[in-house]
């Protein structure tokens, strides 16, 4: 039995909070034990196989993408100094405010065959048509390259911190050991930087396995687009759920391939002096900025550039009133998402500072889960239970008193809010629990001895000091809602759209050039508190 008492009113919140976000999860996970239908029968002998197997190319593509791009960078900009290296170790973190669908359509207008690639090359040539082959970009590795573009920063951050962190002593000894600079980086940094390594990888695929705006667009038969196809065109939604359990188990193999990459692998330095940066001149120095710079040109000026010059060079492309609604749209879900979020993660992390049980705690690590889960998964778990609740309440109002209501929550705004908090409650959960964690309980233990009681210690002592943490924290939502797609997709009132979903039908109707406009505003849009929550953790590893 739980001792309410104890708990206190924040954390029962707490606890009615993280029940509020498993709720969608377990709906999903109880669509396993619905009966059969016609159209699971049909998916399990059609679609099924090509579902699981493309996911998992689509998966070890991206892998071996940020991988690739983000150790290597981390590790230039951390061990050695080259001109440019302090201007690229901030670009670096660029591409996360480019959605992995925005520079989807952006290259497939570069590298189309009536793209400027294709066409200048037949320009050049003098070939046709037949003449030549080029690699199509609307396809799985294309997909897999617009995703890597995108994610490679999670890589990138979580390595920086761990090769920031080595000690001298550690790489000191590989050279003792006869190690050139590469043979050190292979033989001890990469080792001992692994578990880090692994986790932002884990990120990157989850965000991979989240994605639909990419693999939708490209046409691809991946879970995300396998479920909104049961969803909508086949309109089975208990088919749709038993695809998102499928989609479940995915993220759980990613988590747990995650931890088996890691074993016990651990690393702790005696003396943390940082290893010194060595200085790179002439080649070296030119071959290092060129491997730092493609990842930024590539993952973020590249389509930028391109969208900027479709929506300049193309009539059709307006920043007309009907943008201004869209913007006005994002910035109302995001910004009321974001401010929820930051009081439910300071209410949350604040109520297990205070009560130290193992019941808060454990509701806390609850209602984080939601970051892991899908967009798609989430919507449908969101609306199935929604949809029969609105229908149980207006069957029994109009039973009892002669109204009839409609829906009251299915198709508005409060499930759209309510899918957002789920995703994305984490992000600011996490970065609350590490701002209190940096407050000395002796200023509580102060606060409290001269008559203030929780609320007011809270507010007069913790909030003051909580006003880096608590931008933070409302930026990162603010950020993740602006870009989330699958959700707004599935849960959005009617004619009620975002700049994620006019980028989207636009370009599925191949109007480019118009897409262009909704996605450099949000490209725009996201840049400023990206730029802002990087200065933040930059001053935090380099102090």
């Amino acid at each position: 039995m739980l001792d309410f008492q104890r708990l206190g009113l924040l954390g029962a919140a707490s606890l009615a909070v993280a029940a509020l976000i498993l709720l969608p999860i377990l709906a999903v996970l109880s669509s396993v034990f619905a009966p059969a239908s016609g159209t699971w029968s049909h998916l399990v002998q059609t679609a099924l196989g090509a579902y699981v197997w493309n996911t998992a190319l689509l998966l070890a593509g991206t892998a071996a993408g940020v991988m690739s791009m983000g150790v290597l960078a981390a590790w230039l900009v951390t061990a050695y100094r080259f001109p440019g290296q302090r201007l690229l170790e901030w670009a670096l973190v660029l591409p996360l405010a480019m959605p992995a669908y925005v520079t989807a359509y952006a290259y497939t207008d570069w590298l189309q065959f009536t793209g400027p690639v294709q066409s200048w090359l037949r320009a050049a040539t003098g070939w046709q048509a037949r003449d030549y082959w080029f690699p199509e970009v609307r396809s799985l590795w294309g997909a897999a390259a617009m995703l890597s573009f995108a994610l490679y920063p999670y890589v990138y951050l979580v390595a920086r911190t761990a090769f920031l962190d080595l000690s001298r002593s550690a790489l000191e000894a590989g050279r003792l050991a006869g190690h050139s600079a590469w043979g050190s980086f292979v033989r001890v940094a990469l080792p001992l930087a692994r578990p880090a390594i692994a986790a932002g990888t884990a990120l990157a695929l989850m965000e991979t396995l989240a994605d639909f705006g990419t693999v939708s667009y490209f046409a691809l038969e991946v879970f995300t687009t396998g479920i909104f196809k049961a969803w909508f065109s086949m309109g089975d939604s208990d088919a749709a759920g038993q695809l998102s359990a499928w989609l479940l188990g995915f993220v759980v193999l990613v988590l747990a391939l995650e931890r088996a990459s890691r074993g016990r692998a651990a690393y702790a330095s005696a003396t943390r002096k940082p290893a010194l940066p060595q200085r790179l001149a002439g080649a070296p120095a030119a071959l290092a900025f060129a491997a730092c710079a493609a990842p930024v040109v590539f993952g973020f000026l590249l389509p930028a550039g391109i969208l900027l010059q479709l929506v300049l060079a193309s009539p059709e492309a307006r920043w007309g009133v009907r943008v201004l609604a869209l913007v006005g749209n994002s910035f109302i879900l995001a910004g009321i998402t974001a401010a929820l979020g930051v009081v439910l993660a300071t209410a949350m992390a604040y109520a297990a500072r205070l009560s130290r049980s193992r019941p808060v705690a454990i509701a806390n690590r609850c209602a984080s889960l939601g970051y892991a889960i899908p967009g798609a998964v989430i919507a449908v778990g969101i609306l199935v239970p929604l949809a029969r609740f609105d229908n149980w309440l207006a069957a029994w109002v109009e039973a009892s008193f002669g109204m009839r209501i409609g829906l009251l929550l299915t198709g508005t705004i409060v499930a759209l809010v309510y899918a957002y908090l789920v995703r994305f409650l984490a992000a600011a959960m996490n970065t609350m629990e590490a701002g209190l964690a940096k407050i000395t309980p002796s200023m509580e233990d102060a606060a409290r001895s001269l008559g203030a009681g929780p609320a007011s210690t809270l507010a007069r002592v913790h909030l003051p000091l909580l006003g880096s943490s608590l931008a933070t924290a409302g930026l990162l939502v603010f950020l993740d809602v602006m870009k989330e797609l699958p959700a707004t997709f599935a849960l959005r009132p009617f004619n009620f759209d975002t700049l994620a979903i006019e980028a989207y039908q636009l370009a599925q109707d191949e109007r480019l050039a118009e897409a262009a406009v909704p996605s450099l505003v949000i490209v725009a849009v996201s840049v400023l508190p990206l730029l802002v929550v990087w200065r933040r953790y930059f001053q935090a590893t380099r102090s």
